[in-house]
């Protein structure tokens, strides 16, 4: 029983361990999107996603534009489960040149449960970018 009290705690640390090492690989891995965001600034969003080969968004967000409720001017694409969106994710801003009407924005968001569908894949892939953000 005694060994089960030990092994439990060092089970724990591992687990953690390996968390930690899968965000931090997928949070370099899109770094590396914001260090070449040139190769993207003025492309459509489907080249950006095109390019992403080891993982995809798996949540879509629009930020709150407190300039104009009416636009969209970004976008936060997360790379976890919608449960986990809203404590330290890694988080992909995309900063859209032409602002997006928030109804069209607020329809998919309601349809889909924020969860990054075919659907947003076709409706922000054709969408240009102005700017890429990566942060945890």
């Amino acid at each position: 029983m005694k060994k089960i009290f030990k092994i439990i705690p060092l089970f724990i640390l591992t687990l953690l361990s390996y968390k930690v090492n899968a965000q931090l690989d997928t949070l370099n891995y899109l770094k590396q999107f914001e260090a070449n965001k040139m190769q993207y600034i003025g492309q459509p969003f489907s080249k950006l996603l095109q390019d992403m080969t080891q993982i995809q968004p798996k949540t879509v967000w629009a930020d709150y534009n407190i300039e104009n409720k009416t636009k969209t001017k970004r976008s936060l694409f997360n790379f976890c489960e919608k449960e986990y969106s809203f404590k330290n994710v890694i988080t992909v801003n995309i900063t859209w040149d032409n602002d997006i009407p928030y109804t069209q924005v607020e329809y998919y968001e309601k349809k889909n449960h924020f969860y990054f569908t075919d659907e947003e894949r076709s409706f922000y892939g054709n969408k240009i970018i102005k700017d890429i953000m990566v942060y945890r």
